[in-house]
């Protein structure tokens, strides 16, 4: 297993915190495939950034024993979060840029 695994963790993670953030904030004007894109892009990148700044995220894939569910559960819920962020922050920006003067 590789870097990718991780990647893999961190995009799907991202993109089920995205679809989540969505869900709950009706006031995020972003379609499903939209909340999946950005949340997906949110937890790849935040949770490399995750890894890189708390090591103890860092291989889940790469464990001396084999797969460490710890660990990925850790690189699950970091790349959730900052999937969840990244989608609430496209949102507020589409949201504004899109709003119509009075």
């Amino acid at each position: 297993m590789s870097i990718l695994t991780d990647l893999a963790i961190h995009a799907i993670a991202g993109a089920l915190g995205g679809n989540a953030a969505g869900g709950i904030l009706k006031n995020i004007n972003l379609g499903p495939i939209a909340k999946t894109i950005s949340g997906a892009v949110g937890g790849g990148i935040g949770g490399q950034l995750l890894q890189a700044v708390i090591p103890a995220l860092a291989g889940a894939a790469t464990a001396p024993a084999g797969f460490d569910i710890a660990a990925a559960a850790g690189q699950a819920v970091g790349g959730g979060v900052t999937g969840a962020i990244v989608t609430v922050i496209v949102g507020l920006i589409k949201n504004a840029v899109m709003k119509k003067p009075a």
